[in-house]
């Protein structure tokens, strides 16, 4: 999920801001949080919180402490958010470049919403974003998951059991072949590694599995959670 803070002074145009991005990232089938703020002052309030942010996009003249500067103080606790400079004049462009600024948005009523779709595709091809989630009709319900919470996926008796860590430390199960859903996972970071197995290779993580061949394991430690192997599942290619 993308995290976004619109910094502008002027309440219309954070509402704007706010409704193009959630009308793009809806058209796109991805999810969002949006936080505003009226002040660059009280967007550096968070301080080294600001890392939480995927992409910011400041007002260049607010009262007090200006867009630029505001994002100069952002570079200085880190530089991988993307920083969009909204502003009614362009006249900053030596400004931006100082601050790697990856767009200039005119507020202008007509033009804005191409614009911001132009942006954000901009950031989204520059990040390689993929929304790393799927919804899944178990038998406990339809349910949206995040695949970085899929430990292992086990086929049994016809059925398949997803064994999950982190937020959904739970088990799915669902009746479907583990043939189709490793088709559906292709390219999302899973291993086959037995007609029985489909395993995260967030596993490749684990001091204990890296460059084996074929081990028995009683447990590994994956994110804090603690995984009990049923059978000798950690066949990972080196």
């Amino acid at each position: 999920m993308l995290s976004i803070a619109i910094c502008d002074d002027e309440e219309y145009f954070r509402i704007t801001e706010k409704q193009l991005i959630l009308k793009y990232m809806a058209g796109k089938n991805c999810e969002c949080m949006i936080d505003m703020y009226e002040s660059g002052k009280e967007l550096l309030a968070l301080k080294s919180a600001i890392s939480q942010y995927h992409i910011i996009f400041l007002d260049v003249n607010m009262e007090e402490i200006d867009g630029i500067e505001t994002a100069k103080e952002i570079r200085k606790i880190t530089k991988d958010v993307f920083i969009v400079f909204v502003t009614a004049f362009i006249t900053y462009a030596l400004e931006g470049y100082k601050v790697d600024a990856v767009r200039y948005l005119i507020k202008d009523h007509e033009s804005l919403e191409k614009a911001m779709t132009e942006c954000m595709d901009t950031i989204l091809e520059k990040m390689d974003y993929e929304e790393n989630e799927m919804t899944f009709d178990f038998q406990e319900g339809k349910t949206t998951i995040s695949l970085e919470n899929i430990l292992y996926i086990e086929s049994n008796l016809h059925r398949l059991i997803f064994y999950m860590v982190g937020e959904d430390a739970v088990h799915y199960t669902i009746y479907t072949k583990l043939d189709d859903v490793a088709e559906l996972l292709q390219n999302k970071g899973f291993c086959r590694i037995h007609k029985s197995y489909l395993v995260s290779e967030i596993c490749k993580k684990c001091g204990a599995l890296q460059g084996c061949a074929f081990k028995w394991k009683k447990s590994c430690n994956i994110k804090g959670e603690i995984f009990r192997y049923k059978k000798r599942i950690c066949l990972l290619q080196r």
